[in-house]
């Protein structure tokens, strides 16, 4: 009786130790791995996503390094990034305020436990990271001060930046500081990680952003750019309400489209404001390209609201973009047979066929130097517009037009 009772509790405590192992396979340590580098690993694919813009996944990846080791650093510096993201995608001031505060908490957190140069120095990282993210008081100072740091830590090894890999990383963040605020100051960080022999991954991401800077520096040659323009130059993506501003501001549409206009109770005006522009600090210039329904920014009916909005936050791509500018340029030169005299040419675009209903307009845009396709040929038309690359096409239609 004892050995039946014996083999039973013995079979209940096999299947208690099978049902935790399922259920707690994701967060324990991988078999014949350490808990201190599989909290790494988590870690470190935390930060790989983090990179690709999916921020949820990439908090829970934090979550299960810090169940690994409450205390590991990298991963509260992770979340502190994460939760700077959130914050800046607050619509509610009092929303925002409170991620701010969190994600400053999670940094002074990563501060105490951070014992070896190479966390000290994912610290300083990502603190640079963090103020540039959520810009609070006297956000760019702070952010030097950490870079400065940063720059300080001697010997440090590979193996314990398991994302950032060199001190080059503290660099490039400092050049997107700078770049954010003054796009002329981030260029000698961003010539040092791009002459560097041992840069990494920074030096691709370094020359990115350094082909930004030119094309911005290329626009601010031809003429001094208002404070619309700056701010919109150095965006990673522009909107639909960015686009608006930049055309009016920089190229006064209002005044061109107008001045084409002999009568003048023939002048237009915006049939309505859109709600999503009641209170947006661009409703004078959407009104402006609204009344002369440029095409591609005219408003977009909602299915939820059912109501015609302007969406000024919707992104806008490359073929959108060579649209709008070829409707504005259309517009402004008279020459109508510019939006169909492409139409039956070969592509010379491997990812552009001659049939789709925007191939005109590229064309347009390409064969005038107003954008510009891959080395490879290839034009990206679903690629997110930069406002470098919108701000050098709107500068460079100025001179086409010779507006002055």
């Amino acid at each position: 009786m004892k050995d039946l009772q014996l083999k039973k509790f013995s079979f209940l405590a096999l299947l208690l130790l099978v049902v935790l192992g399922l259920s707690g396979c994701e967060s324990m340590p991988n078999k014949g791995v350490g808990v201190l580098d599989n909290a790494i690993q988590q870690y470190t694919a935390g930060m790989e996503l983090l990179e690709d813009g999916k921020m949820q996944q990439a908090d829970k990846k934090f979550d299960l390094s810090l169940s690994l080791i409450d205390t590991y650093a990298p991963a509260m510096m992770g979340k502190s990034i994460v939760v700077a993201h959130k914050a800046i995608a607050q619509d509610d001031a009092a929303h925002r305020k409170v991620d701010e505060k969190a994600s400053l908490k999670w940094l002074a957190r990563a501060d105490k436990s951070s014992k070896s140069p190479e966390d000290r120095f994912i610290f300083h990282v990502s603190s640079i990271r963090v103020y540039t993210l959520l810009q609070t008081n006297r956000w760019l100072k702070k952010a030097s001060v950490h870079h400065k740091f940063a720059l300080d830590a001697d010997d440090l090894n590979p193996s314990g930046l398991p994302y950032y890999k060199n001190s080059y990383a503290a660099d490039y963040y400092m050049a997107v500081a700078e770049y954010k605020n003054d796009f002329r100051r981030a260029e000698p960080l961003l010539q040092k990680i791009v002459g560097s022999r041992n840069g990494g991954k920074w030096i691709k991401k370094s020359n990115k952003m350094y082909e930004k800077v030119q094309k911005i520096s290329r626009a601010a040659s031809y003429y001094t750019l208002s404070g619309v323009a700056l701010k919109i130059a150095v965006l990673d993506v522009v909107s639909r309400g960015d686009v608006a501003a930049l055309l009016v501001s920089e190229l006064d549409i209002d005044k061109l489209f107008a001045g084409r206009i002999r009568v003048k109770s023939q002048e237009k005006k915006a049939a309505f404001t859109p709600a999503d522009m009641l209170n947006h600090p661009f409703r004078d210039e959407v009104s402006t390209i609204m009344k002369w329904n440029i095409r591609g920014l005219a408003p977009i009916y909602d299915e939820t609201t059912r109501a015609n909005l302007f969406k000024p936050d919707l992104n806008v791509n490359r073929k959108e973009l060579a649209l709008m500018l070829e409707d504005v340029l259309v517009r402004i030169t008279g020459q109508e047979d510019i939006a169909t005299q492409n139409i039956g040419h070969n592509s010379p675009f491997p990812d552009v066929e001659k049939s789709v209903g925007w191939f005109n307009a590229i064309m347009t845009m390409t064969t005038r130097g107003l954008m510009k396709s891959e080395l490879s040929g290839e034009f990206r038309p679903n690629d997110p517009v930069t406002g470098a690359d919108l701000l050098l096409a709107v500068v460079k239609l100025r001179n086409v037009i010779k507006v002055h």
